[in-house]
């Protein structure tokens, strides 16, 4: 079973940084795309970017510019470095990894989900 796991939320002031990391733990199994999404209180969940496996990004124009989304693909994990942040950053961030497990017949093609973590900018 494939999993991931997030880490690194917390709370920070205005214009503080922080960065989120998800790691993804199983066997026999390669990702795809990666992506970061967040939800803020009463709002829909967003994609704010997305990392393909050819290490092409993608970002929405709310964090273009202050957030930047890494991989490893030795470690299978995926990082998003938020700077700059603001009170309208607060929200539960979730990373997601498109991802093939190869140890059935056929192969499973997933999209996963983190648990989640909470970012709060706050003074």
């Amino acid at each position: 079973q494939v999993q991931l796991v997030e880490s690194g939320g917390g709370s920070v002031q205005p214009g503080g940084s922080l960065r989120l990391s998800c790691a993804a733990s199983g066997s026999d199994f390669t990702i795809q795309d990666m992506a970061w999404y967040r939800q803020g209180p009463g709002k829909e969940r967003e994609k704010l970017a997305t990392i393909f496996k050819n290490g092409n990004t993608e970002y929405a124009d709310s964090v273009k510019g202050r957030f930047a989304i890494s991989r490893d693909n030795a470690k299978n994990t995926v990082s998003l470095q938020m700077n700059s942040l603001k009170p309208e950053d607060t929200a539960v961030y979730y990373c997601n990894a498109d991802v093939i497990v190869m140890n059935t017949t056929p192969w499973r093609f997933l999209s996963l989900w983190g648990q989640g973590t909470l970012v709060t900018v706050s003074s």
